[in-house]
């Protein structure tokens, strides 16, 4: 789910509200600052935001079917995903960004954005295209990620052959069904 290309969003109703609602819980818990629809297994162009990562602190953000543009100057910092816990790494990204996307009350969203914020923004826009941190690192250090993906990945792989986890049918029939009720 997290390589799948997520569709543009053209419908907004009480359980989208909902589920968006729940997304803000998941995303406290996880003590995360932003989370992308497709990380929740939502086929659709959709992410959450609040810099602080605190429910009672920060603003939350939703941002639906984003543009990211104008890019400016580099900044590198650490990054990590709430999907790849325990892996981090130095990326590299534009140091300032614009952003147009629309709220779940389908009011226009402009801003030009720098700091924590671009950051945010650009990794979960990445995430919505089928992109993860991890692919934004040097070689060196995507070399030393690659035995411990490989686990992860067989680890998944054998919960499928067990039935812990669904096979590709299955995860291919439920975004179908989502993608035909929301894009």
């Amino acid at each position: 789910m997290l390589r799948h290309q997520s569709k543009p969003l053209v419908r907004v109703d009480a359980e989208l509200k909902k589920i968006v609602r729940e997304m803000f819980d998941l995303m406290y818990e996880a003590n995360g600052v932003g989370l992308a629809a497709n990380q929740v297994d939502l086929p659709m162009r959709l992410f959450i935001v609040n810099a602080m990562g605190k429910p009672d602190e920060g603003e939350e953000y939703v941002f639906i079917n984003p543009v990211v543009s104008k890019p400016k100057g580099t900044d590198e910092k650490e990054e990590g995903c709430l999907s790849l816990p325990g892996f981090y790494g130095e990326v590299t990204r534009p140091a300032r960004i614009h952003v147009s996307a629309y709220n779940l009350e389908g009011e226009e969203l402009e801003a030009d954005l720098e700091g924590l914020l671009a950051r945010v923004v650009q990794h979960e826009t990445d995430h919505l295209d089928g992109v993860l941190f991890i692919d934004r690192l040097s070689t060196t250090a995507s070399m030393d990620m690659e035995p411990p993906l490989s686990q992860m990945q067989n680890q998944y792989e054998e919960r499928v052959r067990h039935g812990d986890a669904p096979d590709e049918d299955a995860v291919a029939e439920r975004l179908a069904e989502w993608e035909n009720n929301y894009c």
